[in-house]
Formats: C-alpha cells, sequence, structure tokens
C-alpha cells in the first residue's frame, strides 16, 4: 500500500494534505476551546453577579491564529513589536499574522495537488514529497519575508525624513514653541512628504496627551521606528531634562551631529560604488568590449586561413 501511494501523485498530495489538516485543525480548535474555556471563568468568577459581554468578534484569520490561555507569550510580544514597526497598530495583528501564516502553509499542499497531474512531467515518489515539503516551507516563510521587507522599507522612510524632522524640530524650539508643540506642529509639516513619519509623531503627541510622560513617549517612539538616531534621541532628551541642560542646545548639537551622519552615508555609498560596479562590468561590459575589439582581427584571419584575397 505504501508502494502504491508513492507512486500516485494524487494519492501521495492528498495524504499530504490530509495529514496537515489533521495536525492542525484539530489543535487549533482545542486550543481556542480552552481558552474560550478559561476567558469564560475568568469573566464570569469576577465581579460577582456582572453579566458576562458577547466577545467581540475579530475575523475569521484572528480566531485562526488566536490559540493559547490569552496571556501574551515571548514571540507574540516581538511579534507585536515587529508589527507595530511594520505600521499595523490592531492589537489582533499577531493573530491575524499567525492565522495567514497557517493558510500559507496549507495552501500550497492544495495548488500543488490542483497543479499536479497539468504540469508536463510527471512527480512521483519523492520527488513530490520534496516538492511538497518545499512548498510547505516556503509557504511558512513567506509571510515572515514579506513582513520584514516591509519593516526595512518603512525604516528606509523614517531614516529619509528623520534629519528634516530634527533641522524643524531645532527650528521650532529656537523660536519659542515648546516641544510638544513642536511635535504637532512638525507632523503637520511632514504630513505630505514623509506621512509614515507623520504618523509617528502624531502618535506619540496622542500619547503624552493621554497622560503619558514624556520620556516614555519618546522611548515608544524610538522603539516603533527601530533606528538607532531615534533611540540616542530619546536617551538624549532623557538627559538632558534630568540634568536641566537647555533642549535647544542639546538639539542644535544633534541636528549637526545628523547633518554629519547623513553626509558620511552618502560618501560611504559614492565609495563603494565602484565595488559594486565590478560585477555588472565583468559580466556585460567587458564581453561587449573584447567582441568589438577582436571582431575585426578574427575576420581577417578567416579570411587569410581560406585563400580569399583581401
Amino acid at each position: 500500500m505504501i508502494e502504491t501511494i508513492l507512486n500516485s501523485p494524487s494519492l501521495l498530495l492528498l495524504c499530504v494534505s490530509a495529514i496537515s489538516l489533521a495536525l492542525f485543525v484539530p489543535a487549533t480548535v482545542i486550543a481556542s476551546r480552552f481558552r474560550n474555556r478559561i476567558e469564560g471563568r475568568l469573566v464570569g468568577s469576577s465581579g460577582g453577579g456582572a453579566t458576562v459581554s458577547e466577545k467581540p468578534r475579530h475575523g475569521w484569520l484572528a480566531q485562526l491564529g488566536q490559540t493559547g490561555d490569552g496571556a501574551p507569550s515571548e514571540e507574540e510580544t516581538r511579534l507585536r513589536s515587529m508589527m507595530m514597526r511594520a505600521g499595523y497598530f490592531s492589537r489582533n495583528a499577531p493573530y491575524i499574522f499567525f492565522g495567514i501564516r497557517a493558510v500559507s502553509l496549507i495552501a500550497p499542499q492544495f495548488l500543488l495537488f490542483i497543479a499536479a497531474p497539468l504540469l508536463p512531467f510527471k512527480l512521483t515518489g519523492l520527488t513530490l514529497l520534496g516538492a511538497s515539503i518545499f512548498a510547505a516551507a516556503f509557504g511558512y516563510m513567506l509571510p515572515s519575508m514579506l513582513l520584514n521587507r516591509q519593516i526595512e522599507q518603512r525604516e528606509q522612510q523614517y531614516r529619509d525624513g528623520f534629519p528634516d524632522m530634527m533641522d524643524l524640530l531645532v527650528a521650532c524650539v529656537e523660536a519659542g514653541l515648546s516641544l510638544d508643540g513642536a511635535i504637532i506642529r512638525i507632523a503637520e509639516e511632514l504630513q505630505f512628504r514623509y506621512p509614515v513619519l507623520s504618523r509617528q509623531l502624531h502618535l506619540m503627541s496622542l500619547e503624552m496627551r493621554a497622560g503619558r510622560d514624556r520620556n516614555t513617549a519618546w522611548g515608544n517612539f524610538a522603539e516603533r521606528l527601530g533606528l538607532e538616531e531615534a533611540r540616542s534621541l530619546a536617551t538624549m532628551l532623557k538627559q538632558s531634562e534630568e540634568l536641566g541642560t537647555s533642549i535647544g542646545e542639546t538639539l542644535r548639537v544633534y541636528g549637526a551631529d545628523m547633518r554629519e551622519k547623513r553626509m558620511l552615508r552618502a560618501e560611504e555609498k559614492a565609495l563603494a560604488l565602484p565595488a559594486k560596479l565590478v560585477l555588472p562590468l565583468i559580466m556585460f561590459v567587458f564581453p561587449t568590449l573584447l567582441v568589438v575589439l577582436m571582431m575585426p582581427a578574427v575576420v581577417r584571419m578567416i579570411w587569410v586561413f581560406s585563400g580569399e584575397a583581401i
């Protein structure tokens, strides 16, 4: 029977898909029921005779990815920080990510099951099993790869707009605005050129309006951006407030340092350009030049050896 399954692509893919569903779906359902039972007991035991409110619906992806007893795990906390850096601020963003990863883990198996009979070559035995494992691994890693790519793109946007933000912050503080008022003003000014950075500044102003400490708000701002420059700025503002030094002078010195770092990064990219051009020159430019220079000599030699007159 095992040989029959290995020799039949349809039966092998069907078995792999059935095993994936048999392992994943019951575990998700059991964990979800266990979590709901614990939440119901906790809500029912707190508040005496308080009525249990209806649990809000978060969508089937969030329910699929929400497993466990509801307590945030270390992986969930790390993933929530990454989702915030990527621009997803919903509380259900990690659960939706887990749900998307579960779907992308199982969906390639069904696609392979449908596409295998239509391929010009036959997948049998270990080749089909290897293709199924590769599709499952690729589907599992694809959401993480896309998330990291989006984080890198947003960090680049933050890095491009951070020096302009510092220049505007120095100008606003030296003009007489408070630091909180300068943040609101800068968020309005950067709304069209750097919208993602403007949104982060707006969130920081909302945190301070809600009563959060300024140092904590700047620390959260630096963690959401994920830039070393933002962390240094938050630490410098905290030290300036503790030591009682002038914020305007501190921002002016830091702004000059930021401009110098931006110039150094530009010089670093310019110096790295010749090294990056070596491979394209060797692969594309040099062969073309070699053909152009050697072709007349090759044609002349062909004529000479063929006995024709020049």
